[in-house]
């Protein structure tokens, strides 16, 4: 899929890769990009339109659900990483509101026009949801939950022609983990977000439906694509009753 003359809908677009995707998206043509944030947004382009987007606002999800009722690919890309040791459950909670189930109620909301346009939604995950990194415990629980929610929506809908693309990024230079106080010894080289945005939809044009879109992800994905968690979940995915793709 192709972003020339598509409707792109991008939560959490304010700042770091999702700034950089609906740039991207419109520098590739995309006739309309929708730009969720939850705070007001202003763009001299006339085709970014601001969505008031907090994923887990039932009311908000609702509401640009109905303003923007043609769209050809979401991406769901809001997301939070609190430094934690794993012991206050409001912490883990509240990573899983925003990193899973803002994730399934944005998607829910947007799936019928997903299905109409047979579009495609791009999960913006972590290298983190394969492996844990310690100091950010919670954030890797909720990314590896999101990746299962992935994994699991893309055997749901392959009926229904709506693709499903996991992103799975390894270190990225914004805002948000620029505010990570990091053990000595841990320092890796980060990607920028406009890198890695593109690689995220050359990804999409590619068809990969698991993209690593960055120098340290890349080292993964053959492992990933060849290997045996991934020779698992395309056998059963052939279980998904055969109404799934109805629903």
């Amino acid at each position: 899929m192709t972003l020339e003359g598509k409707t792109v809908l991008v939560t959490g677009a304010n700042r770091g890769i999702g700034r950089a995707l609906a740039a991207e998206a419109l520098a590739r043509g995309a006739t309309r990009v929708y730009a969720g944030t939850r705070q007001p947004l202003a763009s001299p382009d006339a085709r970014l339109t601001p969505l008031m987007l907090d994923v887990t606002s039932t009311e908000q999800v609702q509401a640009a659900a109905s303003q923007a009722r043609s769209l050809d690919i979401l991406i769901n890309n809001a997301g939070i990483a609190v430094p934690d040791l794993l012991a206050d459950p409001d912490v883990l909670a509240r990573h899983l509101a925003v990193n899973l189930f803002g994730t399934y109620a944005v998607t829910q909301a947007f799936l019928p026009a997903l299905t109409r346009s047979r579009g495609a939604v791009i999960n913006v995950l972590s290298v983190n949801a394969l492996a844990p990194l310690p100091f950010i415990p919670s954030y890797s629980v909720s990314k590896a939950a999101a990746f299962s929610l992935t994994q699991s929506l893309r055997a749901f809908l392959a009926g229904s022609g709506v693709g499903v693309h996991a992103v799975l990024a390894g270190p990225v230079d914004t805002d948000m983990t620029r505010g990570f106080d990091v053990p000595e010894g841990f320092d890796v080289p980060m990607a920028s977000p406009e890198s890695v945005a593109r690689a995220i939809f050359d990804g999409v044009d590619k068809g990969e439906e698991d993209i690593f879109p960055d120098p340290l992800s890349a080292a993964l994905a053959d492992g990933w694509r060849n290997g045996a968690a991934k020779m698992l979940e395309r056998q059963l995915a052939q279980a998904v009753p055969v109404t799934a793709g109805d629903s």
